[in-house]
């Protein structure tokens, strides 16, 4: 038995990295579509929501309104950046979650490959090299857990960084709201 793949082995994995690398070029790409989507409705509404603002200026007769027209523009405008900041942050994580899966699944099919090859040749191994094999699968199984916990904890940072921006993006909104309201 030869330690060489099979021609057909190296083609199907060439073809399945090509496929890899589409769906993830693919990804990527709604991805850039969504958030240039995103930026042009946001800037289309930032224009007609200035256009909107000036011609209420404008329109403006005393301080008294005016302070009150400023106490009612401010608030819409933070709950839009909040809006466009949390629409960014999911197109983000979502890319981010694609990328993951993507990799969370070359990496089950890698240690497919390596558990296969490790099975193959501890069959073709002279006797007394199975201490050398059990080693090999030792620091794949060892190499497999610390891949495991990296991603749990990357998993939980992402989840704290979740739940952080949230509850500071809810505060923002809410202590706009309130000071708008106290000046009107």
């Amino acid at each position: 038995m030869t330690n060489f793949t099979a021609p057909e082995q190296f083609v199907a994995s060439n073809q399945a990295s090509i496929e890899t690398l589409q769906t993830l070029a693919t990804s990527a790409f709604a991805n850039i579509e969504r958030l240039t989507a995103l930026n042009l409705n946001t800037a289309r509404s930032v224009m007609e929501d200035s256009v909107a603002s000036t011609r209420a200026l404008l329109a403006v007769k005393d301080v008294k309104e005016l302070a009150a027209l400023q106490a009612s523009l401010a608030q819409p405008v933070v709950e839009k950046a909040v809006a466009y900041a949390r629409n960014v942050y999911e197109i983000t994580s979502q890319s981010q979650e694609d990328a993951s899966k993507l990799l969370d699944g070359q990496i089950a099919e890698i240690n497919k490959n390596v558990a296969t090859t490790l099975d193959k040749a501890a069959k073709s191994a002279p006797a007394g090299s199975d201490v050398a094999v059990t080693a090999m699968r030792s620091a794949v199984a060892a190499a497999n857990s610390a891949y495991d916990s990296m991603t749990k904890a990357a998993r939980q940072v992402t989840d704290l960084a979740e739940a952080n921006v949230s509850a500071a993006t809810d505060a923002t909104v809410k202590a706009v709201s309130t000071a708008s309201r106290k000046v009107a």
